[in-house]
């Protein structure tokens, strides 16, 4: 199923690499007629080339390489249109900025018109292909919450590849019901290790069909990109979880810590200024604010932030922040609608309490709440908690037990599966939160 998906997801990115150069040619025939194209192909093309690099980080910040969003509805449209419109952006300050001796203002306006349009016949033909002429059969062994969650989401979005033949019935010939669905996938939504003999014998049997078998939990990694708690065991935290392969890693991702949150601080050092000066105005209030947090191995630390809230504001206690909350300041306000609040954790990084990427760090008093209601969650603290996360990009802000819950099946995820390559999409697609409300 993985391979699958992301051989879609190449398809996508490769397709529109070629489209845009595409339109980078069919422009240059608009704007110079007969032989005059070739002059300008040979100025633009490494300008371009540079340029198309990054619209193509873009797309990805914005989720364009999302298979769930390839279909033209209002969200994907919305995202096109944001991110078309910060590629424009882009390509003006490109050519403003940097000497590269040509400066295509009419050119830039007329490519992008051009891709766009392309772009949006391009995913419509993706999504006929991959949700029709492309697809597998797939069905399920197993009814619960869990599975039942699983199946609408892949009726909902037949581009991922997989048509939902239906929920297998135990009590029949299980063979038999693969054979004539001519299925080819089954995701395993049931306990193989408690289920009775003849169950695992008729599924033995069922490998001479040549087909993919696959469990709940890693269905859920592959499509929803999330570990389903209530449904792994301790064996599969034995089986996925392997700290003593990720040493290496560890230490170049602390050096690269260290390296980009001093970068930020000095880029970023006359905000601290401003901000410092417009707290102090607004009710002449001390300008961080620090909070203990829980970190690697249950370490408890100081989180500093810019208060964002009145003083005072959790005398009778920590509670959960609300939508509409009533201790935030007006500067407050601002600087968590910009995330511009949460700047002095550069300090916290370069300390080592936390990582660029990891869980979250939450608070001791929620933290032995959620232990005990959530399975396993004293496993978050065996990585480094972070300034951003899987979490962070997936999901909204926790607000409930609920919300928390969801939230560390994200946080799982990336423990089982952090690596460079994930970081940096990670960190690229935390500009998103800088678009996104609430």
């Amino acid at each position: 199923m993985l391979r699958n998906l992301n051989q879609r997801k190449a398809i996508l990115v490769i397709g529109d690499v070629l489209l845009l150069y595409l339109s980078l040619f069919l422009t240059s025939l608009i704007r110079n007629l007969g032989e005059a194209y070739q002059k300008f192909l040979i100025q633009h093309i490494l300008p371009f080339s540079i340029l198309y690099l990054l619209w193509i980080a873009i797309f990805y910040i914005f989720e364009l390489y999302n298979l769930s969003l390839i279909w033209p509805k209002i969200e994907f449209l919305k995202r096109a249109g944001a991110a078309f419109s910060t590629c424009l952006g882009l390509g003006m300050l490109f050519f403003y900025l940097v000497p590269v001796g040509i400066t295509p203002k009419t050119n830039l306006l007329l490519d992008i018109l051009i891709f766009s349009f392309l772009f949006l016949i391009w995913r419509r033909i993706l999504y006929y292909l991959f949700s029709s002429q492309l697809s597998e059969n797939l069905a399920i062994l197993g009814k619960n919450p869990l599975s039942l969650k699983l199946a609408k989401t892949i009726k909902a979005q037949p581009q991922l590849g997989y048509k939902f033949s239906g929920f297998l019935e135990a009590k029949k010939n299980i063979f038999s019901q693969l054979k004539k669905r001519k299925i080819n996938l089954l995701i395993i939504a049931v306990n193989i290790s408690n289920s009775p003999k003849k169950l695992i014998q008729e599924l033995y049997q069922c490998l001479t069909l040549k087909m993919s078998f696959m469990d709940l939990a890693g269905a859920y990694e592959s499509l929803l990109y999330k570990i389903p708690i209530d449904f792994v065991s301790q064996a599969w935290f034995l089986q996925n979880l392997k700290e003593g392969e990720k040493k290496v890693y560890d230490k170049l991702k602390r050096a690269s810590d260290i390296i980009l949150a001093s970068l930020l601080i000095a880029i970023t050092s006359p905000l601290w200024l401003i901000f410092s000066i417009l707290i102090k105005l607004e009710d002449k209030g001390p300008v961080f604010y620090k909070q203990k947090r829980v970190g690697k191995n249950g370490r408890e630390f100081w989180f500093w932030k810019f208060r964002s809230m009145k003083e005072g504001a959790e005398k009778k206690g920590p509670v959960w922040a609300k939508k509409k909350d009533p201790r935030i300041t007006k500067i407050g306000r601002f600087l968590r609608k910009s995330h511009f609040d949460e700047l002095p954790q550069m300090i916290n990084i370069i300390k080592g309490d936390i990582s660029l990427v990891g869980p979250r760090p939450e608070r001791p008093e929620f933290v032995k709440k959620l232990e005990k209601t959530i399975p396993y969650y004293n496993l978050r603290h065996i990585i480094k908690p972070g300034f951003t996360g899987w979490a962070q990009v997936k999901f909204r802000y926790a607000r409930t037990l609920k919300d928390s819950h969801e939230k560390f099946q994200y946080d799982l995820y990336y423990i089982k599966n952090r690596s460079f390559f994930l970081d940096l999409g990670i960190l690229l697609k935390t500009f998103q939160l800088f678009f996104r409300r609430g």
